[in-house]
């Protein structure tokens, strides 16, 4: 038996009130570009609209002009989605909460979980979109995910509830000499002082 090896995430669809809605959330809230638009191939009824969240991956909405917005919270039961979570930089997420209050959006206010800040509201659909920034830059030739599970085996090494930026700059400094060589035999650190 064998494994089928997925390498990202090709695209997300979502199910959608009317088109304009959905290009008011997607690209006139968040600044997805809306970069295609079809019918929905298996349903003659629906529109098929595409965004870019800005890795150049797709989050689509089947649109309906009959179907209008719900802001009712989405099921969460097992199965469905509890939510998803979209990158953004630290100077976005500093202008979230002002963003959305401005517009009259509820939203959760900075949660701080150790290696990022959220923040959370709902779409006029009722889906928990999150918007996300990480606390770190992973060091050149790495990726978030190589500091996310060095920063875990650190915390779990040291009997730690949940990560902290501690062990985000501890598994930073492991990863940099793990894959950066240095003329110097003692990489230990040191005073200068």
């Amino acid at each position: 038996m064998r494994k089928i090896q997925v390498q990202g995430v090709h695209h997300i669809t979502l199910t959608g009130a009317d088109r304009q809605t959905s290009i008011d959330f997607w690209e006139g809230l968040l600044g997805m570009p809306f970069v295609f638009d079809q019918p929905n191939l298996d349903n003659p009824d629906e529109g098929h609209l595409y965004f870019d969240p800005g890795d150049g991956r797709l989050i689509t909405v089947f649109t309906n002009e009959t179907r209008s917005p719900d802001r009712r919270r989405t099921p969460t039961e097992p199965g469905c989605v509890h939510h998803l979570a979209f990158n953004v930089s630290k100077a976005t997420f500093s202008q979230i909460e002002n963003r959305l209050t401005e517009r009259g959006i509820g939203h959760s206010g900075n949660k701080d979980r150790g290696f990022m800040d959220s923040i959370y509201f709902k779409d006029p659909m009722g889906l928990l979109i999150e918007l996300a920034c990480y606390k770190f830059e992973p060091p050149v030739g790495c990726t978030h995910a190589d500091v996310m599970i060095e920063a875990h085996k650190l915390r779990v090494a040291r009997g730690d509830y949940n990560i902290q930026e501690v062990h985000l700059a501890d598994a930073i400094e492991l990863l940099v000499e793990r894959r950066q060589n240095s003329l110097s035999e003692d990489r230990n650190p040191r005073n200068p002082y």
